[in-house]
């Protein structure tokens, strides 16, 4: 998680960072999100250069792929 954060910080201030794990008391159930990273930032500006930077890219093995949600999704953990 850490590793993410600080490539995502040198986009702009990281708010929060949220990766969806699975319940190890039964990781069978389904989790919103999980497979995913959702990071806020602390402006819209911040947001995009790091969407336009990441999207694409390689990262500890796997294709970025980038978009956006609402901050109210973010909030409630709507993944």
């Amino acid at each position: 998680m850490e590793d993410v954060r600080e490539e995502c910080s040198t986009f702009g201030t990281v708010d929060d960072l949220v990766i969806p794990r699975s319940n190890p008391e039964n990781p069978d159930e389904k989790v919103p999100g999980m497979g995913k990273i959702f990071v806020k930032f602390s402006s819209i500006a911040e947001a995009t250069a790091a969407l336009n930077a990441l999207a694409g890219r390689q990262f500890s093995g796997r294709t970025v792929i980038a978009s956006y949600i609402t901050e109210d999704d973010f909030s409630n953990k709507n993944f």
